[in-house]
Parts: C-alpha cells; structure tokens; sequence
C-alpha cells in the first residue's frame, strides 16, 4: 500500500509544489512507482509535470465533488501518465477553486480525497499530495488523505509566521479525522549560504521542530525556478545543478532513511 504525503504550508511561495515534483521525480527514477495529486486550483504541479490542462476531460474536482448517482470518470480514468517513468499525475483545473462551496453540504467533505484515493492505494508505492496556500477544505483532504506531513519551510524573514496556526490544524486532523497522521519534517528551501539570516532562520526551524528538520537544505537555484516552464522536474532538466542534488539527498532522508 502507497504511503501518503501532504506537503502543506498556508504561505505561498515556499516551495510547496518544487518539492512535490522533484521528491516525486526522484522516487520515480529510483524505481518507485508514484503518484502526484495535485490539490492546489492553481494547477502548478499538473503543468511542471508537463501535463497540458487544456487537453484534459476530467480532473480532482470531478472525483471529489461527484455524487452517488452521478456517473463521473474512474479516478484511474482520471490519471495521466507524464513523461517521466514511473510518475503519473491526478490533474487539477481551475474547477478545483469551486470545490469548497461544491462540498458545502456534503456529509464527510472532509474525508472526500482519502475516498477517491482508496482504489489506486496499492497501485502505487508513494502519493504526494500538493496543497494550495490556505488551510482551507482541500488542505483538510490531504490532510485526512495522509500517512506524513512534509512542511517545507522558507530560509527568510518571516518563514514562522502563522506556523502555529498550521500544526494546530495538522494535530486537529489526527485527533479528529486521521490518528495515523504524523510529522515527516520541516524541510528547509530557498536556502543562500552567503547569509547570516538563512542560518540564522534554519537554526530556528531547527529548534521548532527538533529531530524533525532534514539535513538535506534546498538551495534558491535558477534551475528550479526554470525547469516548470519546460514542463519537467528540475532533477531531469539540470541533474547536476544544486538543486537538484539537494533534492536528490532529501529523497534519502524522507524516503529511504525513514
């Protein structure tokens, strides 16, 4: 059965959707067989992944928000396959901005992704989950969805802003909704070594989450920030940017180490 990871953070900019398709990727080309589920309207994970959202039929939204006696696609149905090997994508549109008002009145709303997910659980060794910046209902699916949260976390000023008002809902999820839900680890991005205040906000990262902060620091790195445009990981663009062998140790440490 697949393990499950929500990436989540309510501030956007953080990395959130870098770290779903480099982590993603990286699993992908060692063997693993992994999903993306992109749960974010935005629909950035679909299209780094190379996915056209233009040419699809369906998407998340119409798996979460159809009814019993609709007949919708399947959610295998749903997936795409992308051009890296061994990494397929459950696709998000702009449709996925209507969800919260769509599942309203919907009893269990909350719990609505882990349903959709069950069928292709043992279809896959890894699920990650990217998340819109809010926390919102969607965040709360991938939430109730998951095994770990994975919390990337920006080297700069501000980067613990509001952190108090995401763990307190990551630990309302596992009482409430999900008991299995535990902390992977704060992973550190947009780190620059030139700078005392990197430092200086890892170090407080470190110490917000002791034992929970990966070694393995994400550098701010031109080729992340160019490989989406080309529809592909950063780890296949540029494998030999730093980047990318930062992403390349962070996959030993929440994959392999765990």
């Amino acid at each position: 059965m697949a393990r499950v990871f929500a990436v989540v953070n309510q501030k956007g900019g953080v990395a959130k959707t870098t770290t779903v398709i480099n982590l993603s990727a990286v699993a992908a080309l060692e063997g693993h067989s992994v999903l993306v589920v992109d749960a974010d309207p935005q629909g950035n994970a679909t299209s780094g992944l190379g996915v056209d959202r233009h040419e699809i039929d369906y998407c998340l939204y119409d798996l979460i928000t159809r009814r019993e006696d609709e007949v919708n696609p399947a959610v295998d149905e749903v997936i795409v396959p992308t051009s890296t090997p061994n990494l397929d994508c459950l696709p998000a549109t702009i449709d996925l901005a209507g969800a919260q008002l769509a599942l309203a009145n919907v009893i269990s709303r909350e719990t609505r992704l882990r349903k959709v997910l069950e069928p292709v659980m043992n279809a896959y060794d890894i699920i990650m989950i990217d998340t819109a910046p809010s926390l919102g209902l969607l965040t709360i699916n991938a939430l109730a969805a998951a095994h770990q949260v994975l919390i990337p976390m920006q080297c700069e000023y501000y980067a613990l802003e509001g952190l108090s008002q995401l763990t307190n809902i990551v630990w309302m999820v596992q009482a409430e909704i999900n008991p299995g839900l535990t902390l992977a680890g704060a992973v550190l991005t947009m780190y620059d070594a030139r700078t005392n205040l990197a430092e200086e906000v890892a170090e407080d990262v470190r110490n917000t989450f002791p034992g929970r902060t990966f070694k393995a620091k994400i550098p701010r790195n031109v080729r992340l920030a160019e490989a989406p445009s080309h529809g592909l990981p950063a780890v296949i663009y540029d494998r030999h940017c730093p980047g990318s062998a930062a992403y390349r140790r962070l996959y030993w440490e929440v994959f392999e180490d765990a």
